[in-house]
This record gives C-alpha cells, sequence and structure tokens, in this order.
C-alpha cells in the first residue's frame, strides 16, 4: 500500500512514517502543502494522510485540491488538532473520506489506513471503456471492437493509466512510479513497453494511439480525434 504524509511536524511524521513503514505501507512524506500537492498529483497513493493545519496552505482547500487533480482519486484521512462538529463537518465537505483527531493511538491509524484503501479498491469498477477499447481490471484483459488485443502485464498498467487519464497526458515520472515504485531500473525499459503497446494498438482501425508528449510523457489520441486535425 503506498501513502502520502502531509504533515508539518516532523516529530509527528517520523512517528507514523516509521510506525506504517513497519506495517509494510510506502510512504512519501511532505511537510507542506506545496511539496504535497506536487506529489499527490503527480503520483498514484493509496490514502492521503493530510494534517489541516499547514505553513502555507489550509488543509481543506489542499484536500478538494487532491480530489480534484490527482490521476487516481486516493482516500483522505485528515489527522488535525481541530476536533469540534463544525470543524469535521467542513473537512467531509472538502472531500475528505474519514476524519482522525490528534492525538491518537497509531494503531488506530493503521486499521483506518487499511479500510480506507480497501473501501476504495472495492469502489473501483471492474472495467474502463474509452470508446471501442475495453479493459477487465480483474482479469486483466483488453478488447477492442469484441476483439481480444494481448498486452503485457506492464502494457496493461500503462494502457490504464493512459484512459484514466484522457483526454490529458500522463507524465513519464507517474509511469515508472506505478509500474517500479520508488526503485525504477537503472536502464529505460519505459520506451520498450511503450513501444510493445503501441504495436499491439495499431493492429486495430479503431484503437488509440499512444502519442509523445515532449518533455512531459504520453497521453491518448483517437481515430475520430486524429482524422479532424
Amino acid at each position: 500500500m503506498n501513502a502520502l504524509l502531509i504533515e508539518d511536524n516532523r516529530v509527528i511524521a517520523t512517528q507514523i512514517t516509521e510506525f506504517l513503514t513497519a506495517h509494510e505501507w510506502q510512504v512519501d512524506y511532505a511537510d507542506n502543502a506545496e511539496l504535497g500537492l506536487n506529489l499527490a498529483t503527480h503520483n498514484t497513493f493509496d490514502v492521503v494522510l493530510l494534517d489541516l493545519n499547514l505553513p502555507d496552505m489550509d488543509g481543506l482547500k489542499v484536500c478538494k485540491t487532491i480530489k480534484q487533480h490527482a490521476p487516481i482519486t486516493p482516500a483522505v484521512l485528515m489527522i488535525t488538532a481541530r476536533d469540534c462538529f463544525t470543524d469535521k463537518a467542513a473537512g467531509f465537505e472538502h472531500g475528505a473520506d474519514d476524519y482522525l483527531t490528534k492525538p491518537f493511538d497509531l494503531r488506530e491509524l493503521v486499521l483506518r489506513c487499511k479500510a480506507l484503501a480497501k473501501r476504495s479498491t472495492l469502489h473501483q469498477s471492474n472495467t474502463l471503456q474509452l470508446e471501442a477499447v475495453i479493459l477487465n481490471c480483474t482479469s486483466q484483459t483488453v478488447t477492442i471492437d469484441d476483439q481480444p488485443c494481448v498486452v503485457t502485464s506492464k502494457g496493461f498498467e500503462i494502457l490504464t493509466l493512459l484512459i484514466k487519464s484522457y483526454p490529458e497526458g500522463v507524465t513519464r515520472s507517474l509511469i515508472l512510479h506505478t509500474l517500479w515504485g520508488d526503485f525504477p531500473p537503472e536502464s529505460d525499459p519505459l520506451k520498450s513497453h511503450i513501444y510493445t503497446l503501441r504495436k499491439a494498438l495499431t493492429t486495430f482501425h479503431n484503437a488509440p494511439q499512444i502519442k509523445t508528449v515532449m518533455n512531459v510523457g504520453y497521453k491518448l489520441e483517437l481515430p475520430s480525434n486524429a482524422q479532424s486535425t
């Protein structure tokens, strides 16, 4: 499981990070809203742990921005000393999925994170569709015009990201993080996976094309859009 912790108190952040890591969570950390938003909108996380009292932006606004712009919407657990009902209500109104007041038991934090990650997975659809292309996320199979399209497991992950982000592009960093986490290979295998996926798609008339976005990453272009430009 991947978590993003946005917390300006270094002592609390260290305690949370070490405890989650001990429970086999991979944790990225930001001590301010700007860095937190950059991480949240360019990477994928199962859960975001968000402090409301940040030095550069109110956590409510951070939560709303993450929900609007994250490539794959994560669950947000607000962790804060604001414990009155109006604060909690404001948190949920701005998109929070859960709310935990300080001080809290780290064991409870882990349980809530697990529950949020599981809930998020259950709510995700088993299929993704972009016009003629249908992805079955359970079997990791692709069909185009009701015909099977054979792709590799990495190709399936790449195509999933591209479809979820359509019509916007996906950065290389997000693809690399999704495929290999924080430890991508020293070589550059992404080009090879993109080439193989492109080759698989080009055998179908109604399949989208994978376009390179210079200095950014990749995006999908539908055949109808390509013909009109």
